[in-house]
């Protein structure tokens, strides 16, 4: 088009540019005429060239834009297809990793299973490495120690989707309710669990009684080397079937079962030892726990409880003879302090109930329990229906600013020295009693037995990360009765004079 322009502008400018006389009666001559007109013929032929231009490069445009189309719309269809290939490759590979085995390492432990999480085996373990150090000692050698206090591998799983199995064998050398010297590896868990919904499961084997809540408590999340003196009074683990569940997401927590029945503190072995059975049941509660009040949703409160009776005397329904030859009651340092006399059998029925609760907000850890163990006892033709009782508070503040909880401390900042991160540290207190019932003396109790125990303890715990945990405590427990003089043997070497002991823990739960 600007072309076009250009010549008729250049025409116009000849036509100016040639005078015309014709006015003033004076004519062209022929000569000019014939150059006008060749003129007007050249700018003619410009402009159908221009035109011819113009109009070609109009259909190269059209030509042009026509190929670019279409090449658009051919890489349009190349990446669609390349996008398709994608999403059939992706639908592939998850269709391939559908039936590929799953494996997991990591905090939580060791775990590999089928790809629907039908099938599922786990590995976890406990180590702890402790160590006792008594202030006066010079009555019970080889008490200061260093010792294996749990080594064990934990095997756990699913199976068929809705059976879960523990298998829990123990290979250290100090069980609570046990001789520190015990070396014999024993099995500690072996259950077998339905679980058709969060609400309703059934349990079969040997696992914890659903009692005391300390007791319930995982021993890698104790703020204490050893249980307060209230689960001296509370069953271990027990062969039974049991029904349990959470209801509401763990607002209410139920557990009921019947089990062959043990002795105060005592581990079961893998058979009776009575035709009759014991009930044990526990009731447990979170009121706040789905709410929005973040104060109060860790704010638990239960009980728990057991009732049996036995169908024959036997010393297996009293409590575990703990560095002593008769049945008893131990400290916190797993000392004999208290013991019943030659001959004495459990009788009868045998109940106990345990209220408890506990309250985690921010670094802040409370527990407290109560335990009353009614037991029947008989001595030759005497009998007697002894009420001991047992108390503990426990606390807790995490002064790193970690969250405290029922299952222990994760740092937030887990140790690593090279980049000044040294893991959190938890202080923790805690104050206990136990009381013999005055019944017990002087028929039923060994003469040199305390008939109170009363201990306070103070620690501090170092969580390294997740699985590492070092621990530091020192706890003092004083006597009401007991031995006078310089007794040898327990319970009169240690109800003697007052138990000073400082304990040190490294451990490695995963």
């Amino acid at each position: 088009m600007k072309l076009k322009q250009l010549a008729i502008t250049a025409f116009a400018g000849l036509q100016v540019a040639i005078p015309t006389f014709a006015g003033d009666g004076i004519a062209t001559n022929s000569t000019e005429a014939a150059e006008i007109e060749a003129l007007k013929k050249e700018v003619q032929e410009l402009e159908q060239k221009v035109s011819l231009l113009e109009h070609q490069r109009e259909l190269d445009q059209q030509t042009n834009a026509a190929a670019s189309q279409d090449q658009v719309q051919d890489l349009d269809q190349k990446v669609r297809i390349l996008g398709r290939q994608r999403e059939l490759d992706q639908e592939a590979a998850a269709a391939a990793a559908k039936t590929q085995p799953r494996l997991s390492l990591g905090a939580n432990g060791f775990s590999f299973g089928s790809a629907d999480s039908n099938f599922v085996v786990a590995l976890h373990g406990v180590l702890q490495v402790d160590s006792r150090t008594f202030e006066k000692n010079d009555k019970v050698p080889g008490n200061d120690s260093i010792l294996l206090r749990r080594a064990r591998p934990i095997l756990s799983g699913t199976v068929f989707r809705d059976f879960d199995f523990l298998f829990v064998p123990e290979f250290g050398g100090g069980t609570p309710g046990a001789s520190s010297s015990a070396t014999t590896p024993s099995i500690y868990d072996a259950y077998v669990n339905y679980s058709y919904s969060p609400t309703f499961q059934i349990q079969a084997g040997k696992f914890k009684a659903p009692v005391g809540l300390e007791q319930l408590q995982a021993d890698v999340y104790t703020s204490f080397n050893e249980r307060s003196l209230v689960t001296d009074l509370v069953p271990n683990r027990d062969l039974g079937f049991e029904l349990h569940g959470d209801i509401a997401g763990g607002v209410v927590s139920y557990a009921a079962g019947i089990f062959n029945g043990i002795g105060d503190a005592r581990n079961s072995s893998n058979i009776g030892f009575q035709d009759n059975r014991e009930f044990d049941g526990r009731l447990f509660v979170q009121p706040f726990k789905g709410t929005t009040l973040t104060a109060l949703q860790n704010l638990g409160v239960g009980a728990g409880g057991s009732w049996g009776q036995a169908s024959i005397t036997n010393t297996l329904g009293l409590p575990n003879t703990t560095g002593g030859s008769q049945p008893g009651y131990f400290t916190d340092g797993q000392q004999q302090f208290f013991a019943y006399s030659n001959g004495v059998v459990a009788a009868h029925t045998h109940w106990r109930l345990s209220p408890q609760g506990y309250y985690y907000y921010g670094p802040l850890s409370l527990m407290g329990e109560y335990a009353i163990s009614d037991q029947d006892v008989r001595n030759g033709s005497r009998s007697a229906s002894l009420h001991n009782t047992a108390w503990e508070i426990t606390g807790g503040w995490v002064l790193t600013g970690e969250d405290a909880t029922f299952t222990g401390v994760t740092p937030k900042h887990p140790f690593d020295p090279h980049n000044g991160q040294w893991g959190a540290l938890q202080v923790v207190g805690r104050y206990a009693d136990l009381d013999i019932d005055n019944a017990a003396f002087p028929f039923f109790a060994n003469p040199a037995s305390a008939s109170e125990a009363r201990a306070w303890s103070a620690g501090l715990n170092w969580y390294l990360n997740r699985n590492i945990r070092v621990n530091a405590s020192f706890s003092h427990t004083s006597f009401t009765g007991g031995a006078s003089g310089s007794p040898s043997t327990a319970p009169g070497s240690v109800s003697s004079h007052a138990e000073d002991v400082f304990f040190t823990r490294v451990q490695l739960g995963f």
